[in-house]
């Protein structure tokens, strides 16, 4: 059985490009570590305001979207490219086929990645929520998307092996299904080609109805189908198991990429939407239930008789946990997507809660185990650096999480009924300035967890960079003992 941290390459058949996987792997450390500091910031602004600096370029309305993109797209889409050109490669026993196609999507994704914060900070942004960047940087990104795309294709067409492993379906959805949302929600038509301004191809509640559609399906195939494509590779191999139903996760597969497109409209109830689409995003909301709990079933079970190695396999124990927040972030998601439940939660920190229960807790702990899976064989190291070290970036990011999850939930409800309270003469009990002074304190815990969170990252960015150029190594794990005669 694999040890937690020590790794020997075993050969290989196909000479593998990992040169690139190397390349998005260091730029979703780099990225992740702007895209939280800048997410600790704006978290400190809402404690004490004066950190706007009375300046534009500083103002939360402004580095929000820096913080929002930086982490998902910059630090969560570095990791999905670089985890899929592995993980296909290994899986169809083929090499990428273009050098220089990969590096154009590298570079030209960092390009993006520069151009959309920038626009951020000037000012020049679409306003559209996960959507931001103005046109002309949308169609760089779909250009260098576009020859992601056909890279992934070229190796599953290109395959020695007959089948093609699950977690190629879900990376396959995830690009196709971005293709699709990226287009159709920026469709828009510039106020000259030599500005950056434009407008939406969609006025009224089809532009609120569109870009939801988008939103929600950004969650759905960028957050979700993208990470279970790297959740249903390396946590068999990390576990040393198999999936524990391949049929399982075919039918999650199938289930999710048909439901998930319908549930946009729970974002618009008690809107100018009608009722009859709202109620169909509800009710495919709830419908979630059944794909999303298929798959964290799917994961658990795969380390059924295993878990006594939680006890001595951080990375395992990284993946595990990823496993049940994206088991409570799937439950919670669909309750807030009933009108009942919406009409509390809608425009509170309930929603932060549940975003960053999923994206703390799922997108960051599966790609934090997949790199410390990765690093070591894409450098060829006998281990890790530091077996302590993934220790503490464990404990760290869990009591972030936590402070941070617990904090916002606290906050959002209590919003909700401030919010709906009302004298006996039937007026507003509370003014909108009171709820915010009754959430300041809360405010101040999200904060802490989110400095704990951030420097559980640099622990684990310190201990990749000691493990690459090697100046200690972690013992590899000693042969097993002969039995006892």
């Amino acid at each position: 059985m694999a040890s937690a941290v020590a790794y020997q390459s075993p050969p290989a058949a196909v000479e593998y490009d990992d040169g690139i996987v190397r390349l998005f792997v260091a730029a979703a450390l780099f990225w992740g570590v702007v895209g939280m500091a800048m997410g600790v910031l704006i978290a400190a602004q809402m404690v004490f305001p004066s950190l706007n600096l009375d300046l534009p370029w500083t103002t939360f309305g402004r580095l929000r979207p820096v913080h929002t993109s930086g982490v998902i797209f910059a630090f969560g889409g570095n990791a999905l490219i670089g985890t899929s050109f592995y993980v296909v490669q290994r899986t169809c026993r083929a090499r990428l086929p273009g050098r220089f196609a990969a590096e154009f999507v590298f570079w030209g994704y960092q390009l993006f990645i520069v151009l959309a914060a920038l626009g951020y900070v000037m000012g020049a942004t679409a306003g559209r929520e996960y959507a931001e960047p103005e046109w002309f940087v949308d169609l760089w990104l779909a250009a260098v998307w576009l020859t992601y795309g056909g890279l992934f294709v070229g190796v599953l067409l290109r395959r020695t092996e007959p089948h093609i492993y699950v977690a190629n379906w879900f990376y396959l959805a995830f690009i196709v299904t971005i293709t699709l949302l990226h287009v159709v929600n920026n469709l828009a038509v510039p106020v000259a080609w030599n500005e950056a301004k434009s407008y939406s191809l969609f006025g009224g509640v089809q532009d609120a109805m569109t870009e939801w559609w988008y939103g929600h399906n950004a969650v759905g195939f960028f957050l979700t189908a993208g990470f279970l494509g790297i959740m249903y590779y390396f946590l068999p191999k990390q576990a040393d198991a198999p999936i524990w139903s391949y049929r399982l996760s075919i039918l999650s597969f199938w289930s999710l990429v048909f439901m998930y497109m319908w549930a946009g409209p729970h974002h618009l109830h008690f809107t100018s939407l009608p009722d009859w689409v709202q109620t169909l995003g509800m009710a495919f909301s709830i419908m979630l239930w059944m794909p999303s709990w298929a798959s964290t079933v799917n994961g658990f079970m795969t380390v059924s008789g295993r878990w006594d190695r939680l006890r001595t396999d951080p990375i395992l124990r990284f993946m595990i946990v990823a496993v049940v927040f994206y088991g409570v972030a799937t439950f919670e998601g669909p309750l807030m997507g009933v009108r009942t439940v919406n009409g509390l939660s809608h425009y509170t920190e309930w929603t932060i809660s549940h975003v960053h229960s999923g994206a703390l807790g799922w997108n960051g702990f599966i790609t934090f185990g997949a790199i410390y899976y990765l690093v070591p064989r894409l450098w060829d190291r006998p281990g890790m650096h530091s077996r302590a070290a993934i220790e503490w970036h464990f404990w760290l990011g869990l009591a972030g999480i936590m402070l941070y999850v617990t904090a916002m939930w606290g906050a959002g409800v209590l919003q909700g009924l401030m919010w709906r309270a009302h004298t006996e003469l039937g007026f507003l009990k509370y003014s909108f300035i009171e709820s915010v002074e009754a959430a300041r304190p809360y405010y101040a815990v999200r904060l802490l967890g989110g400095l704990l969170y951030l420097s559980g990252f640099l622990v684990m960015v310190w201990n990749v960079r000691r493990t690459i150029v090697g100046e200690r190594f972690a013992a590899p794990r000693p042969a097993a003992l002969a039995p006892a005669e």
